[in-house]
């Protein structure tokens, strides 16, 4: 090879990585959201999938990889290229808090390289509308006149409900038998079928269940459902961060993250999305840039390596 040839081969490869960008995307794009369906982070997925390929030009299609809490199918997302290929979305405590649980997930929040913010989630607990639960109090009764005779669900282990639930309990000094389920709906599901007492999930999925809820994990009332009484009113001073992430494995070139940056935004702005915000009680800050879900991340592994250890559920 002349020198020509090798200084034009060098430029090429030089290139390469911008020119790809650029072109991105070529194909489709699989967005691999570690939940059920009709759980939050797969509903917003999808308009957030559809939204991308109608700007982007090619197909986004969301592949549904629940279990373990989340880790199957974020492990799977960290080992990916980072070619913009293979994205997550779901909620941020499977990137965030995992890892601090398991440290056979093989990977940490800097396994990731931040989006957007997709969603922000208030956690509930609810009962049958025909169950004796009105209160958290109705609940503290109960498990301590039974102990461990209290059956309630939950979408997983170390899941931002399950964490709620557990300092609930302790601070309650009540025991509640905890029953991890694979998703927030099969819980609910499982509570109006009378499987379980009651269930702690987040509030868009009960949004729309029917049942009733005797508290809610926030520091204010959310004004969407006033009338449900927050658990720190309640003298339970459990708040626990929950929220949507939108990340690629670490790496992901600057001009991809770019133009799936702004996608994003697009999209969370969109008829479709805004109308499923409202429907599912979501706060008006619900959506964050890239630099926002970078911050609450880090916000979000102190606070739950803060909550895990006083639980002693650190690994």
């Amino acid at each position: 090879m002349d020198r020509t040839s090798a200084a034009l081969a060098a430029l090429a490869l030089f290139a390469a990585p911008g020119a790809l960008a650029q072109s991105y995307p070529e194909r489709t794009v699989e967005i691999v959201v570690a939940a059920t369906p009709g759980s939050t982070a797969d509903l917003f997925g999808r308009i957030l999938a559809d939204s991308l390929s109608q700007r982007l030009g090619q197909r986004f299609i969301i592949l549904n990889k629940p279990g373990a809490a989340g880790v199957l199918g974020t492990a799977e997302v960290a080992r990916a290229k980072p070619d913009g290929y293979t994205l997550l979305h779901g909620a941020a405590y499977s990137m965030t808090v995992q890892p601090l649980t398991d440290k056979q997930t093989g990977y940490s929040h800097k396994s990731f390289e931040p989006i957007c913010q997709t969603f922000k989630n208030d956690q509930v607990i609810v009962a049958r509308p025909d169950s004796p639960f009105n209160s958290a109090a109705d609940l503290v009764r109960a498990a301590k006149a039974k102990p461990g005779g209290l059956n309630y669900g939950h979408p997983g282990l170390a899941t931002i409900p399950h964490l709620a639930m557990t300092e609930f309990g302790q601070l309650a000094k009540a025991e509640f038998n905890q029953i991890p389920f694979k998703g927030p709906p099969e819980a609910v599901q499982m509570t109006h079928g009378g499987q379980i007492d009651f269930a702690a999930v987040p509030l868009p999925t009960a949004a729309a269940s029917g049942l009733k809820m005797p508290g809610i994990f926030t520091s204010a009332r959310n004004p969407a459902i006033s009338n449900v009484p927050t658990m720190r009113e309640q003298g339970y001073d459990v708040a626990p961060l929950s929220f949507g992430a939108f990340v690629a494995p670490a790496g992901l070139p600057a001009e991809i993250k770019g133009k799936l940056a702004e996608g994003c935004e697009a999209a969370a702005r969109s008829d479709a999305y805004v109308a499923l915000a409202r429907r599912s009680f979501q706060p008006a800050d619900y959506y964050g840039d890239a630099a926002t879900l970078a911050d609450n991340m880090e916000k979000d592994v102190a606070e739950k390596r803060r909550m895990l250890s006083s639980l002693g559920l650190m690994k």
